[in-house]
């Protein structure tokens, strides 16, 4: 995120001891063999001489690569705000990342525009893809799409391809750019060139956030990231061609918003455990928003369900869950809080509210605005903090247990008022032996490996 977020979270004054929250933790690791042992973490943070990363004892780091330095490719340098990422297995026991770079028209560095995979020659964001070895060395560095806007998450597919999202919906002819922007587009880690730079429309034109995929069905659930009213809706997108395999979604399908009966505001449901049965999709009337944002739009005398800062997605255990990183009466919203976790399970029809934080959290402890998320192959759950004071990767058992995993040591801000960038794109190599993640700002990629659970 962009520091906006941390001024919006400054101007509240939310600073109360504690960590704050409550719901069925068990529900976050359906289907994991490990859930049951609800272990929690490993132990404190050791500060890290190099002033990097500060893990856990018996647990080390190594830089993949840094904001600024040649891609190995030699098509430019790595790019700034490195953000959502995912892993993929290639050959002979090989990893394969793809980054996102958040970038607007301001960032540093561009993502290097590349023959073939550029769509936008006025826009500076898009992805790199890295490939490793069984030891985490890159083997090779670079663009995956460039000329995109924004690029925040994503998510993987299940035929190992990337889903990268803008998070804008800025229009041709603003800020520089020569085409439409608020888009997802398909990166092959594999061959980029196979994929190239194809904005697939019918997913929807707004801000995206994050997706995940259905494997049973091929359904595509989005978030909409809008932090100022009117806030943002969760998709789904039924393609014409389900689990078709890479570039199957360019073929179109029908996007819906979901409306939960009664509910115009998911902030207002403060009780973790709170059920809603018979949730309901409605058309979305112009996914392309020629005229009109989505949220927007006209859904018929029934109305919509919105949400603050709807961030993470991803599948699990038959459902797919969604983040709401935080609420703010200030904002608009219903109420407040630091975070919520919902669960939608599509055979049911039915939305279920799992986690409530704050908004009696400390920020400057863990627990505080869940960005991006990940399941971890042990069974625990991976969450990135986006908020004020330190940053963490932390960890949540079963047994409602927080731990920090990691902290940001890169301190970029004054003497006076110091500031660590925030953590993002959470993810683990197949083999589940290394956490990935990056950190925004410096644009640094780490893999973490150690004594996991």
């Amino acid at each position: 995120m962009s520091a906006t977020r941390r001024q919006l979270l400054a101007r509240t004054g939310a600073s109360v001891a504690g960590i704050a929250f409550a719901g069925a933790f068990s529900e976050l690791f359906a289907g994991t063999a490990a859930a049951a042992r609800g272990r929690a973490g490993y132990g404190p943070l050791v500060p890290d001489p190099a002033g990097l990363l500060d893990l856990p004892r018996g647990f080390s780091y190594r830089v993949l690569s840094r904001e600024g330095d040649a891609l190995r490719s030699g098509e430019g340098r790595v790019p700034s705000n490195h953000d959502g990422m995912g892993a993929f297995p290639g050959p002979r026991g090989r990893t394969r990342l793809v980054r996102n770079h958040e970038n607007r028209v301001t960032a540093a560095i561009a993502v290097p525009h590349t023959a073939g995979l550029t769509y936008d020659p006025g826009a500076k964001g898009g992805c790199t893809v890295l490939e490793l070895d069984a030891r985490n060395r890159v083997l090779s560095e670079r663009v995956g799409v460039a000329g995109t806007a924004v690029n925040c998450a994503g998510g993987p597919t299940p035929w190992h391809t990337w889903l990268t999202c803008e998070e804008t919906e800025d229009t041709a002819g603003t800020n520089g750019y020569e085409k439409d922007h608020g888009f997802i587009f398909e990166v092959d880690p594999a061959d980029p060139h196979r994929t190239g730079a194809v904005p697939l429309t019918a997913m929807g034109r707004f801000p995206h956030e994050a997706i995940a995929v259905d494997p049973h069905s091929g359904v595509v659930y989005e978030t909409e990231d809008a932090f100022v009213r009117p806030f943002g809706l969760f998709y789904r997108f039924l393609p014409e061609k389900p689990l078709c395999g890479r570039g199957s979604l360019r073929a179109g399908g029908k996007l819906e918003a979901m409306r939960v009966p009664g509910v115009p505001d998911l902030s207002v449901v403060q009780e973790a455990g709170t059920v809603f049965e018979g949730v309901e999709w409605v058309p979305v009337p112009d996914p392309m928003a020629r005229q009109t944002p989505i949220r927007q739009q006209d859904f018929g005398r029934k109305g919509i369900t919105h949400a603050q800062k709807l961030e993470g997605c991803y599948w699990g255990g038959g459902a797919v869950y969604f983040v709401s990183s935080f609420a703010r009466l200030a904002d608009g919203s219903g109420a407040d809080h630091f975070g919520q976790v919902w669960k939608y399970e599509p055979h049911r029809r039915r939305l279920t509210l799992v986690i409530v934080f704050g908004p009696s959290t400390d920020v400057r402890l863990p627990g505080e605005s869940p960005d991006n998320i990940c399941l971890a192959p042990s069974g625990g759950l991976m969450v990135c903090e986006d908020g004020l004071g330190a940053q963490h990767v932390f960890g949540l058992t079963t047994r409602g247990e927080v731990y920090a995993m990691a902290r940001g040591a890169q301190d970029i801000g004054t003497p006076q008022e110091p500031e660590w960038g925030e953590f993002a794109g959470i993810t683990f190599s197949p083999d589940g032996d290394t956490m990935y993640v990056n950190c925004y700002t410096p644009g640094t990629t780490f893999a973490v490996t150690g004594p996991w659970q």
